[in-house]
């Protein structure tokens, strides 16, 4: 029998009702269930274990019931193990989780007759070195970003793209992006938006000091290199704005694309650029 493994938002009151209608409906059409933590806050009716653990029990379909932060944190522990994930939106925007709650049982039924088809896309792998040893590594969906701490003073970077010097600048940070986080931080630092499918990265300066220092896109096969030269205070990296990691003078943080892509669900041909204009007013007049 599949087992299907369902990711929650913490702190949705819907999903006091929600969640027992939608395991009771998994288990008549003959699916195993699996919470995690924040799911078995709202019913006792399936088992669960941290949200780490859930890879192991092989589930053949991940729910995540929450908006992107919720579908960022999912990809990242499921995307070693290639497990689709079909992402409902119970948050703001939803860039990301297309699904309306009103359309979740429908797109089920589809997902059990096979209709549907599944978007992959592409990650990020980010080592941290120090003093020339590897200190950590992370996978990132949408973006790593390195930046200077909470003093309003700008750090020094540099960027290094496949064993040659890029730039050295001072600025607020860099974030160094997916396609599919060219829609997030990067836009939001007036870099350009990638369709989900080009082969690319892109380096982004948030709040350069040279009006001249623009966001450059770089072959997503590229080797990349970030290192802090000079923080006024404290320094970090940030991996899809939920992890973060002090960073000290010197450190450098190499990027490349991952091994490993995060299979989204779709059920439907919207279109990238319809998500565009319904979630970003991307192109109306």
């Amino acid at each position: 029998m599949t087992t299907v493994a369902i990711v929650c938002k913490p702190n949705r009151e819907e999903l006091k009702q929600l969640l027992p209608e939608l395991i009771a409906w998994l288990r008549k059409h003959n699916y195993d269930v699996m919470l995690d933590r924040e799911g078995a806050a709202y019913t006792g009716t399936a088992p669960s274990v941290d949200r780490s653990e859930l890879p192991s029990h092989s589930p053949g379909l991940v729910i995540v019931l929450g908006g992107d932060g919720t579908l960022l944190a999912a990809a990242r522990i499921f995307a070693t193990v290639g497990t689709p994930i079909l992402s409902v939106n119970l948050g703001f925007l939803g860039f990301l989780t297309e699904v309306r709650l009103a359309d979740l049982y429908a797109t089920l039924e589809n997902w059990c007759d096979g209709c549907h088809s599944l978007d992959e896309r592409a990650m990020l792998n980010a080592v941290l070195w120090r003093e020339g040893a590897e200190h950590s590594s992370f996978e990132a969906l949408n973006e790593i970003v390195v930046s200077k701490g909470d003093i309003a003073r700008m750090g020094e970077f540099a960027v290094e793209l496949d064993g040659r010097s890029v730039a050295r600048f001072r600025a607020d940070g860099v974030i160094v992006s997916t396609p599919t986080g060219s829609t997030a931080y990067t836009l939001a630092a007036n870099g350009p938006i990638l369709t989900p499918d080009v082969d690319a990265m892109v380096v982004t300066p948030i709040c350069p000091h040279l009006l001249t220092l623009r966001p450059i896109v770089v072959p997503g096969s590229a080797s990349l290199i970030v290192r802090v030269e000079g923080v006024p205070n404290v320094a970090l990296l940030t991996i899809d704005g939920q992890l973060g990691v002090e960073l000290r003078r010197g450190d450098e943080v190499r990027c490349c694309r991952s091994n490993h892509t995060v299979k989204l669900v779709r059920l439907g041909d919207s279109g990238f650029f319809d998500v565009l204009r319904s979630k970003l007013s991307w192109g109306e007049m």
